[in-house]
C-alpha cells in the first residue's frame, strides 16, 4: 500500500502533506505527540542504530535475504499474548511489554523498507507516516495487530497497519524513538556482557533485563545528547550491582 501511495503522490500533494502535518499532528495528539520537525531526525537516527546493529550481525545484512517480515508476524502474535486474547478468562494488558514489541516489530519493518527503499528510505517514511497518521481510523487493537501480521504474512511491512496499531494502544511516535533507542542499547549492551557466549545473565534481582530498561529509561529525556551514554551508565551500574557476591 505504501509503495503505490508513494509512485501516485504529486510533488505538490507531498508538499502540501509536509505543510499541514503540523495540523494533523495536532488534532492526533490525544493519541501521537510526535511534533512534524521531530519525526524526521527521528527516523534518521533509527535508520542509522538499525544500521549499525544490522551490520554487526552480517556486514551485508541487506543481501543475506533475511525474512524480516516473517520476523514482524511471529512479533505479531507475541503482542497479542501480552495484550490478551483470551475470551473464557480474565487478563489484564501488559502495556509496557506490549510497546517493547511494537519495537521489536518496528526493528524488522524497518530493515525491510531500507533494503525496499535505499536512500530514499527517511523521505518515504515521513511521507508514508503523514499519509498514515491522516487516515487512521478507529479500531480494536487486536485487529489493528492482526492486519499488521496479515500484511507481513503476504511478504509487506505496512507503514500505514504499523502506524494503525501505535496510535489506537494508544503510542505516540515519542514513545517509539524512545523505547527504539533504549532497546538499541539494550542489545549492544547484552552483546558486551556476554550474550553471544551465553554468560549474560538476563534476570538481574529477579527482573528481567527488559524492566530494568523500562524503568531507567523514563527518569531520563531521550532528547539529551547524553541520553545514550547514560542509559549505558545506569544499565551497568544495576548489572554490576546484582551480579553474585563473592564469598
Amino acid at each position: 500500500m505504501g509503495k503505490s501511495i508513494h509512485k501516485n503522490l504529486t510533488s505538490e500533494f507531498v508538499k502540501f502533506l509536509r505543510d499541514c502535518s503540523t495540523e494533523l499532528t495536532v488534532s492526533l495528539a490525544s493519541k501521537n505527540t510526535a511534533q512534524p520537525s521531530d519525526l524526521q531526525q527521528w527516523l534518521e537516527t533509527m535508520v542509522s542504530l538499525q544500521r549499525s546493529h544490522n551490520e554487526k550481525v552480517h556486514p551485508d545484512w541487506d543481501k543475506q535475504g533475511y525474512p524480516f517480515t516473517r520476523a514482524v508476524w511471529v512479533e505479531c502474535a507475541e503482542l497479542i499474548e501480552h495484550y490478551g486474547w483470551k475470551w473464557w478468562k480474565h487478563q489484564e494488558p501488559d502495556i509496557e511489554q506490549v510497546k517493547l514489541e511494537l519495537v521489536d516489530i518496528w526493528h524488522f519493518g524497518l530493515s525491510e523498507l531500507m533494503i525496499e527503499y535505499g536512500e530514499e528510505v527517511v523521505d518515504r517514511l515521513v511521507t508514508e507516516l503523514i499519509y498514515a497518521m491522516a487516515h487512521v481510523e478507529e479500531s480494536e487493537f487486536r485487529d489493528a495487530v492482526e492486519e499488521l501480521a496479515a500484511q507481513a504474512l503476504a511478504g509487506r511491512f505496512s507503514v500505514h497497519a504499523f502506524t494503525s496499531a501505535m496510535l489506537v494502544l494508544p503510542m505516540s511516535f515519542a514513545d517509539l524513538f524512545s523505547i527504539y533507542v533504549g532497546k538499541n542499547v539494550l542489545n549492544v549492551f547484552r552483546q558486551e556482557h556476554g550474550y553471544k557466549e551465553g554468560t549474560y545473565r538476563k534476570v538481574w534481582n529477579g527482573r528481567e533485563d527488559n524492566e530494568h530498561l523500562t524503568e531507567i529509561s523514563k527518569a531520563l529525556n531521550v532528547q539529551c545528547e547524553t541520553y545514550m551514554k547514560d542509559l549505558k551508565a545506569l544499565l551497568t551500574e544495576r548489572y554490576e550491582q546484582s551480579q553474585p557476591k563473592d564469598s
